[in-house]
């Protein structure tokens, strides 16, 4: 026997033998667990697999002669052989897509048994008891429900005050700010704050107090904002009355399937920022999925309290 092949043979039954010694010759070996066995099938299968390949390499570059057809393109004169795939190569290529076949549909199908499929089950079934359990709950102890979740899922961002760390977010405590209404005002908005997408317009798309398309101008752009920013007071009544109206209605409150509220929060607002994310001239709010029904409609109630100053 050729000593490369004995070689082969000695460090296949090593490894094996070490593999057994570590996993089935252990105390409880597999147990019957069925991913154990793909796991010491698959240790096996690339003992073998290894083994074989060098074997053959290694034979090759021992007995093996140049031949077959040199490509046109050469390097200082050096060329190189056109080179079929390699037999070897595509069998097990073509056996590791029908065992990923097997073993997705067979062997261990995707909807079989998992940790994480058994944590979502607990937390669906978790969340549709929570719910049920709190579902009259309204109110003061809505409110004090909702700054439960803010405290533990809202804080990080907006802060203990809800003012939002300096700028870092949203300021809570007054429905929007003059850079919030500005850059809306300038860039449009697509937020989905009435649930669903219905976009608004930026400076170009606006009509101006002369009521044409011509885009408002910057002096009109900050004089609107601070009127909204201060709570739909002050300067710029004019242009909101002759920009913003149509959507908007008079008193800012928005119109259902056209306009957002922008005088105040409602809960129906934030629940819509909570379910589908916000991005504005700070950045970007991710959606929180993992809030069920009744703790967005707290936290909610708990963020218009407080822009009511409640």
């Amino acid at each position: 026997m050729n000593k490369i092949y004995l070689w082969g043979v000695i460090v296949a039954v090593t490894m094996l033998t070490i593999t057994y010694m570590s996993v089935i010759g252990s105390k409880g070996g597999l147990n019957g667990d069925i991913v154990n066995m793909f796991a010491i099938g698959g240790a096996v299968a690339l003992v073998v697999i290894i083994v074989f390949v060098i074997i053959k390499f290694v034979r090759q570059m021992q007995v093996d002669t140049a031949d077959g057809e040199l490509s046109e393109d050469n390097w200082d004169g050096i060329g190189e052989y056109y080179n079929a795939i390699p037999k070897g190569w595509a069998i097990m290529y073509l056996a590791t897509m029908v065992y990923a076949m097997w073993y997705f549909v067979i062997g261990y199908p995707v909807n079989s048994y998992s940790q994480i499929g058994e944590y979502n089950e607990d937390v669906a079934a978790h969340n549709k008891k929570f719910e049920k359990k709190y579902a009259s709950i309204t109110g003061e102890r809505l409110v004090d429900m909702g700054e439960s979740v803010f405290l533990a899922e809202c804080k990080v961002c907006h802060g203990l005050a809800a003012d939002g760390i300096d700028g870092s977010a949203a300021d809570l405590n007054v429905r929007l700010e003059f850079r919030t209404v500005k850059d809306v005002v300038i860039n449009g908005s697509n937020n989905f704050l009435l649930g669903s997408e219905n976009p608004m317009p930026d400076r170009y798309g606006l009509m101006n107090a002369n009521k044409d398309y011509a885009p408002i101008t910057d002096a009109e752009i900050d004089a609107v904002s601070a009127y909204v920013a201060n709570g739909m007071s002050g300067e710029g009544a004019d242009v909101f009355n002759g920009t913003c109206t149509a959507c908007h209605g008079e008193d800012g409150k928005g119109m259902e399937y056209v306009a957002p509220n922008i005088a105040a929060f409602d809960i129906t607002l934030v629940t819509n920022v909570l379910n589908h994310g916000k991005k504005g001239s700070i950045g970007s709010m991710p959606a929180f999925d993992r809030l069920n029904a009744k703790q967005k409609e707290a936290v909610s109630a708990y963020i218009v309290s407080l822009s009511k100053g409640e």
